[in-house]
């Protein structure tokens, strides 16, 4: 079986790379903008082209099997056909939950025909980095809406999980709602940030306004719409679900574990 990863050196698809050669896929062939710079591991086949240009995927799916599809809207449904057309069998995207941009990328798979396995992640964990600035120049976080609680997930576990479904057909006609195991607030994420550093980091409530123009230092003009779903996350907090662990077998990684893997790209952020 020949695997097809797209968008292979984003944040999300070289993880799904690694956890395939981890796995003991021999047939990998992963999509990259730059095969020669994507210092990707032995054995994987790169090949060049990116899954938002459709133009550019000529020759990409044939013999591929299997196709891991990177999340782009717009051109998912033509992707998806140029993909069955070229003989491939079966996708696994990555999405979003309804009401997201995203979400829309798997009727577009679909229509395809096609079986598809959709992940859905959350909030990444990763995203906790928008407070790095902030920590580095005053040593604190300002925020608001402190009680707002959601469930981030750590990319590696998309990964293993997109890995798991790429590697075993029994996960096609399933949709995974992704979460870690634990719902937390701003402070509480805060706090781990800190203790992962081994100093401490108070969150600092301050009103809206000035939330939102400290994150554009970070986030840019997406600030006023983070802090718009953080705002929807008070009174509806975002539970966990247990999908990792089902697919896995293991227990999703806390926000705990995830801060202490990746605390030397905080201190190398904070200059520490």
């Amino acid at each position: 079986m020949t695997i097809l990863v797209t968008g292979a050196t984003g944040n999300v698809g070289r993880l799904v790379v690694d956890e395939l050669v981890r796995a003991g896929a021999s047939d990998v062939r992963a999509l990259t903008v730059d095969p020669a710079r994507a210092a990707l591991p032995a054995g994987v086949e790169a090949v060049k082209g990116y899954v938002g240009r459709p133009q550019s995927l000529d020759g990409v799916f044939d013999g591929i099997d299997t196709v891991y599809l990177a999340p782009v809207p717009a051109v998912a449904r033509d992707v998806a056909v140029l993909a069955r057309d070229a003989g491939a069998q079966r996708f696994v995207t990555l999405t979003g939950g309804p009401g997201t941009e995203w979400h829309g990328i798997e009727a577009d798979v679909e229509a395809s025909g096609l079986p598809c396995t959709h992940l859905e992640p959350g909030e990444f964990m990763a995203n906790a980095t928008i407070f790095a600035g902030q920590i580095r120049t005053t040593g604190r976080v300002l925020g608001a809406y402190p009680t707002a609680a959601n469930a981030p997930i750590a990319l590696e576990d998309i990964a293993a999980v997109a890995a798991r479904a790429l590697l075993d057909d029994s996960h096609a006609g399933r949709t995974y709602d992704l979460t870690g195991p634990e719902s937390l607030t701003h402070p509480q994420i805060v706090h781990e940030i800190g203790r992962a550093l081994g100093r401490d980091v108070p969150f600092v409530e301050v009103p809206r306004e000035e939330a939102e123009a400290v994150l554009a230092d970070a986030m840019g003009e997406y600030a006023g719409w983070y802090l718009d779903g953080r705002a929807e996350l008070v009174d509806n907090p975002q539970l966990p679900t247990t999908a990792v662990a089902d697919v896995l077998g293991r227990p999703a990684t806390t926000f705990a574990q995830w801060a202490d893997a990746h605390v030397d790209e905080f201190r190398r952020g904070l200059l520490l």
